[in-house]
């Protein structure tokens, strides 16, 4: 396999820390972000959006969209319940990642730390931020009564562990919220746990 990517993002390492965890070996291709590579026609002809990651399976067929590709490997594993309404948990919590939580945290931490502020766009970041940090409020009390966001350890915590853990570089300051650092701690004591500047 085969995972086109940008290695920051944390849309990528949510796929390489999965992949790492079910001991699955992927090479990595890089992919220039930053520099409008996933714009080129080349490009979209793996993936028609332009957005990393995109992963090359074995076959030669490309599935882009990090939750896609978290559900297709964690079926059939630990990291995605039996249990019906478990399931339905994950969906709502990777959900709220992709509607709540990426177009603001993520948003503000490309910006802050590797895009540069739009021009113009600097209330728009403070808004983002703001949003942010509601989202934040959100996981805290979620997380004041569970250990996780669903029953155990699952891709709804990958999800959302891949930008809430680099936030600082979005300027939210995680210390306003204890429980979320204390589930961080928790998610980095899995076995097989990667770091997302690491290359497995």
């Amino acid at each position: 396999m085969r995972l086109h990517q940008f290695h920051p993002s944390g849309n990528c390492y949510k796929v390489r820390l999965l992949l790492h965890h079910l001991d699955l070996p992927v090479e990595l291709v890089d992919v220039d972000y930053l520099g409008g590579e996933t714009r080129t026609p080349a490009y979209r002809k793996i993936n028609p959006i332009g957005r990393v990651p995109t992963l090359e399976l074995d076959d030669g067929t490309f599935l882009p969209e990090s939750p896609a590709i978290l559900w297709y490997f964690a079926e059939g594993t630990p990291y995605l319940p039996a249990d019906r309404l478990q399931r339905a948990r994950v969906l709502q919590w990777m959900s709220f990642e992709q509607y709540d939580h990426e177009p603001y945290i993520a948003v503000a931490r490309n910006w802050v730390s590797y895009a540069g502020i739009p021009r113009g766009k600097e209330g728009e970041l403070r808004e983002r931020q703001e949003k942010g940090r509601k989202t934040l409020a959100v996981m805290d009390e979620h997380l004041r009564t569970s250990d996780f966001f669903a029953a155990t350890y699952s891709i709804a915590d990958i999800a959302l562990y891949a930008y809430t853990h680099v936030a600082r570089e979005g300027e939210f300051d995680l210390s306003l919220y204890p429980h979320v650092l204390a589930w961080l701690e928790r998610v980095r004591s899995q076995p097989r746990h990667i770091g997302i500047t690491e290359r497995p």
